[in-house]
């Protein structure tokens, strides 16, 4: 489930325990449930031990452990992923330890209920492949350059909101949020939307990623996902229409919120406020 919000917020929360410290001991805990995907391969991770983690990025929903050896570790926590600077919610989900430096706080884990989440250590050129893979960051992203990618696809504006290439950090929940704040219908083809629509996609994307930082990401009803300190978000109370399929929408009072479903994923709108 983790998002841009959600991904952000751990980012935020491991900073103070790895960024600017020498990595002393990365260890890959053993563990009897499905194993989580690792590239290249797990011996060759031990190249990073022994340098000093020199930043700590976003990439999409992807966080980047750049150090000063030149490689970077990439964590994409996908559907279950955590990273944690805490006890983690179960010790049988531990997939990786990493011990840095310095007193205080200075452990970070990946836990992963599911094993979906991908561990990659790239080279430089590597990285700068997958930089080139993913579209602009929501959180940056301009009307211009959204218009100009929407000209180029014909699917369905909710579907074109999720693809990475397109945009980098949507997903699911926040695509449906988005279009509910801008009046526009999931169902309406990304290429016919009108300039001030476009304007308006780009501004409710750029307010309900902020707001949903500001409140440490959505944790759903199966509690998956957890911020770095193992406690609940907060955006989740704030929802207009995920998962909210029946109920009243609190946005124009009148339609009920409906759910369809689009390129296999659940859509939630209001039939009556979003055209």
């Amino acid at each position: 489930m983790p998002e841009l919000p959600e991904v952000e917020t751990m980012l935020r929360g491991i900073q103070s325990a790895c960024a600017g410290r020498q990595l002393q001991e990365l260890q890959f805990v053993p563990c009897t449930r499905r194993p989580s995907p690792v590239r290249p391969d797990r011996p060759s991770f031990q190249k990073v031990v022994g340098s000093r983690l020199t930043d700590l990025e976003r990439l999409g929903k992807r966080i980047l452990m750049n150090f000063d050896c030149g490689l970077c570790i990439v964590v994409e926590p996908r559907m279950t992923g955590l990273m944690l600077v805490t006890d983690p919610p179960t010790v049988e989900h531990l997939r990786v330890r990493w011990q840095f430096s310095g007193r205080g706080i200075n452990t970070v884990l990946f836990w992963d209920r599911r094993g979906l989440g991908t561990i990659s250590l790239l080279t430089p050129p590597e990285l700068d492949a997958l930089r080139r893979r993913l579209g602009p960051d929501a959180l940056q992203i301009s009307a211009d350059e959204f218009q100009r990618r929407f000209k180029a696809t014909r699917r369905a504006i909710k579907p074109a909101l999720l693809d990475q290439q397109l945009v980098a950090g949507i997903g699911n929940l926040y695509a449906s949020e988005i279009l509910h704040l801008c009046g526009i219908s999931p169902r309406r083809r990304a290429h016919r939307l009108l300039r001030r629509e476009v304007v308006s996609i780009t501004e409710a994307t750029h307010e309900i990623l902020q707001q949903a930082v500001r409140y440490e990401g959505s944790t759903l009803n199966d509690g998956t996902y957890r911020n770095a300190l193992n406690q609940d978000g907060g955006y989740q109370n704030h929802h207009r229409v995920y998962d909210r399929a029946g109920d009243l929408c609190p946005t124009c009072g009148e339609g009920t919120i409906r759910r369809i479903v689009q390129t296999q994923r659940s859509t939630f709108y209001c039939p009556r406020c979003q055209h």
